[in-house]
């Protein structure tokens, strides 16, 4: 009987130290607390900084982007306005060259006598001409207008003066030749004799 209480003497012992050995293992000190917090943690802030590195880099990634479609866009837009301007400046040499051809036509028809103006040939050559003005009408080309209007230097090319109290303060009363526009640019000023 004495054994058997040693027995059970033991077997509590021993039920007593396993359940102190697994509280003591199973519960954390303070120090463990402390130390998986602290890990915990630093892996968030790894996470984090990792996050915030790739966010940058997107954001750099995207300002890149977005400035090289402004350049390009940049880049169009100055090539589109080149060719125009290219298009007019060929446009009015070839303008500059016609007209020439447009004051012949204009000569030779003024000098046709009355009688003659019913003429087969005189008509085609009117045709011609009136065929000709249409057709640079067309391409932007447009008469100045000058007489009996107020001389104004960036439209009109004054090569005489002329004292006349008929007329106002110059004013332009004889047009010697047409001044032409292309668009808005003047290709020929009007050869004109304005009024003091």
């Amino acid at each position: 009987m004495a054994k058997k209480e040693r027995e059970e003497n033991l077997s509590e012992e021993t039920v007593e130290e396993t359940v102190e050995e697994t509280c003591q293992e199973e519960t954390p000190t303070t120090d463990e607390v402390s130390e998986e917090t602290s890990e915990e943690e630093a892996e968030q802030k790894d996470k984090k900084d990792k996050k915030d590195k790739k966010d940058e880099k997107i954001a750099e990634l995207t300002d890149k982007v977005t400035r090289q479609m402004a350049e390009f866009d940049n880049f169009r837009k100055r090539t589109e306005k080149e060719k125009g301007q290219m298009f007019d400046m060929g446009a009015k040499s070839i303008v500059e060259k016609i007209l020439p051809v447009v004051d012949n036509f204009e000569r030779g028809l003024s000098s046709v006598p009355e009688d003659l103006k019913e003429n087969p040939f005189v008509d085609g050559m009117d045709k011609i001409y009136k065929q000709m003005l249409a057709s640079l009408e067309e391409a932007g080309v447009t008469a100045i207008e000058a007489l009996d209007k107020e001389f104004d230097p960036n439209l009109h090319n004054a090569v005489m003066h002329v004292d006349d109290e008929n007329y106002g303060e110059n004013v332009v009363i004889e047009e010697f030749q047409k001044g032409y526009c292309y668009h808005d640019t003047v290709v020929r000023h009007s050869m004109v004799k304005v009024a003091n």
